[in-house]
């Protein structure tokens, strides 16, 4: 076959250069290691908050300290909690225009194109640098809607009663460990309010990234849509490569309101260090519609499963995912559907690529209340496996107490048959080239589903992750 090391080198070259890339930065405040009231207390102080949301992350200490940690996933018990720095501040001020921005951390965004992206495409645009936001800017147009995007932080105190009246009401802390967690310690993310009747055109954007080793993010995002409002909201998110483990442990709540759609796209590429811990839920209510578009490549261990609860008549919820776990790699993810009113209708579709020793786990939830009658609801589990030594899993949980319910569920596994590849290789294309080929020929129907620009990065970011595996396993 076709020597293949110098493009393999290649492509390995170019994935450290864009995403294993480390900054020196002076940060403006860091507290102690370790977690401890005192260190909630001084995060609260720094960002000056009020006392009610200090109450709010005393709670969720308080509740984390005593929460068990989950059994039931990957494993968690190497994680230090009293090894992570939980709060590191990069710059004194959010800035409202690129060229503001520190030079050190612009160069850390500038690679990652966020300026480039904004001016193409996208209406408004969030940069967390580890702990803070360090660049935001909402174009006119949406400010003059009503449009609300600004930094969770600065929404406290610009407008405190939305946040005091929805923050932790759809993952309150007592919801599990990291949910906790992030109560106690969040900074940074994004708010989001679209008044009603407001159509946002195009997509919002935000990028976090973690910088410092032995660091943790714990961003907290908070939409709400009201009354026949529209909203897209893409994330992406990167790390630089650590021997020491990272900790990333969000919250994302949404809150749909009557004939509202929201819907909400991830690109999560974290290096394989970060222990990625999110718990991401929504509401929605008569004829709402939220749609999860979550695709996962990086991190060590990724637990994730975006919810739905369909609250009232009509509401309408969705899941779309990838993952895809490489060598050293575990990805459990998946979604979860609750049906709580009639006529509601739910899909879920998952679709997983394992390579190496990597292991893709689909778990999933779908839930009919009794007096949800008339529900529909489909599940699509398809996972592809690249080598002999790759795993899959699927654990799919139903609870249907309403008679009339209408649940369809499949799920297959497969290989890469050994006739797609000779006839692509006979088309000239080599061994991994063929592989990454009928790969994203699996994932198409989801690439689909993003916006264009994030498309085509995640079809990149498969070529680069998949190509160097691929190499030289066959023969």
């Amino acid at each position: 076959m076709p020597d293949t090391d110098e493009g393999t080198r290649a492509l390995n070259e170019e994935y450290r250069e864009k995403y294993g890339f480390c900054d020196v930065i002076k940060y403006k405040h860091v507290t102690q290691k370790g977690l401890s009231e005192d260190v909630i207390r001084e995060i609260s102080s720094i960002k000056h908050e009020p006392e009610w949301m200090l109450e709010k992350r005393l709670a969720g200490y308080r509740h984390f300290v005593g929460a068990p940690v989950p059994k039931w996933g990957g494993d968690l018990s190497k994680i230090d909690y009293n090894d992570i720095y939980y709060y590191l501040k990069p710059t004194n001020k959010e800035s409202s225009t690129w060229d503001a921005v520190p030079d050190e951390i612009k160069r850390t965004f500038d690679k990652l194109g966020i300026p480039e992206a904004e001016r193409k495409f996208f209406a408004g645009s969030e940069a967390q640098y580890d702990s803070e936001v360090v660049y935001s800017h909402v174009k006119k147009e949406l400010e003059s809607q009503g449009v609300i995007f600004i930094s969770t932080d600065d929404a406290v105190k610009k407008h405190p009663d939305i946040v005091k009246k929805y923050f932790g009401t759809v993952v309150p802390y007592t919801d599990n460990k990291y949910a906790a967690l992030n109560t106690a310690t969040w900074s940074g993310g994004s708010f989001i309010y679209v008044p009603k009747n407001v159509k946002v055109k195009m997509p919002l954007q935000a990028y976090f990234r973690i910088n410092a080793e032995k660091a943790g993010q714990f961003e907290r995002t908070l939409i709400v849509a009201e009354e026949g409002a529209d909203v897209t909201y893409v994330e992406g998110c990167t790390a630089p490569i650590y021997l020491s483990a990272s900790l990333h442990a969000a919250v994302v709540e949404i809150i749909a309101r009557k004939n509202a759609h929201v819907r909400y796209v991830t690109v999560q590429n974290w290096s394989k260090n970060v222990y990625n811990l999110v718990t991401q839920r929504a509401f929605a209510y008569e004829n709402a519609s939220v749609e999860w578009t979550d695709c996962n490549i990086g991190s060590k261990l990724n637990e994730k499963y975006p919810s739905v609860y369909l609250k009232e008549r009509g509401a309408r919820g969705s899941v779309l995912s990838v993952a895809i776990a490489g060598d050293g790699q575990m990805q459990d993810s998946g979604g979860k559907i609750y049906h709580l009113a009639p006529d509601t209708t739910s899909q879920i579709v998952s679709k997983s690529v394992s390579s190496g020793n990597g292991v893709t786990t689909y778990r999933g939830t779908i839930h009919v209340d009794k007096k949800a009658t008339n529900v529909k609801s489909a599940v699509r589990c398809n996972a592809l496996l690249l080598d002999e030594a790759s795993k899959t899993n699927t654990f799919p949980y139903m609870e249907v107490l309403s008679d009339d319910a209408t649940i369809v569920h499949e799920a297959s596994a497969g290989k890469i048959g050994d006739e797609q590849l000779f006839y692509l290789m006979s088309r000239g294309l080599s061994e991994d080239e063929a592989v990454t080929t009928v790969v994203l020929g699996f994932l198409e129907p989801l690439a689909r589903a993003l916006p264009l620009e994030y498309s085509l990065e995640l079809k990149r970011l498969i070529k680069l992750d998949i190509a160097p595996r691929s190499v030289g396993q066959n023969g």
